[in-house]
């Protein structure tokens, strides 16, 4: 009988510890939502702001530009649609975020500096610091599953793409700052919807769709 009580408290505990895990992973995830959520909409703004600062014609011309630009993060290999976005496993959807968000730290400074010169976003430093506090949000979710097994993935010893580009961005270059805030609202609209298909592929509901 001693036996059985002692069993079945382990149980207990067992069961209460899983629980608290599973609640504080959900709150994690929940907590990077939001937080890319606001980095996409920051994003959003500070283009349309710098759109609304040019004349009509630098206008057109910069919407002829942007279809046909490449941005440096395309060189992460990452979903090609919803389709391949749905059946990525979490954790190829954790460490893909990982490494957009990552691919910003120090582009993010020009973001900052350069540009918000002319754009009312608040602090300068706010981009780069939301960057930093949402990848190391992310980091501890890709800890949680891996739950103590090494990480093996490749693509971490791969040099950022940023490394050298955005060092020749120039104030007054309206084509490279367009094409820097372009591509940081289409990389904060990926981080955003790989991490609400992971949360979701998380939660017991079946029905992911995008």
């Amino acid at each position: 009988m001693a036996k059985a009580l002692v069993l079945l408290s382990m149980v207990l505990v067992s069961v209460f510890v899983n629980n608290g895990t599973a609640s504080e992973n959900q709150r994690l995830f929940n907590n990077a939502v939001i937080r890319v959520q606001h980095l996409h909409q920051l994003a959003a703004k500070m283009i349309n702001d710098f759109e609304d600062s040019l004349l009509p014609e630098e206008r057109r011309q910069l919407s002829k530009i942007f279809p046909l630009s490449f941005c440096n993060s395309d060189s992460i290999e990452a979903p090609t649609g919803k389709d391949e976005t749905q059946k990525s496993s979490v954790l190829k959807l954790l460490r893909i975020s990982f490494r957009l968000i990552e691919s910003w730290e120090y582009p993010s400074q020009t973001l900052s500096g350069t540009i918000s010169n002319s754009l009312t976003i608040g602090n300068p430093s706010q981009i780069t610091e939301k960057l930093a506090d949402l990848k190391v949000g992310i980091s501890v979710l890709i800890k949680g599953c891996l739950d103590g097994q090494p990480n093996m993935d490749d693509n971490d010893s791969l040099p950022l793409p940023f490394e050298d580009f955005y060092l020749t961005l120039g104030e007054n270059n309206l084509r490279e700052s367009f094409r820097l805030l372009a591509c940081f609202k289409k990389d904060m609209h990926k981080v955003e919807t790989y991490l609400r298909v992971a949360n979701c592929r998380r939660s017991l509901d079946s029905n992911c769709t995008l």
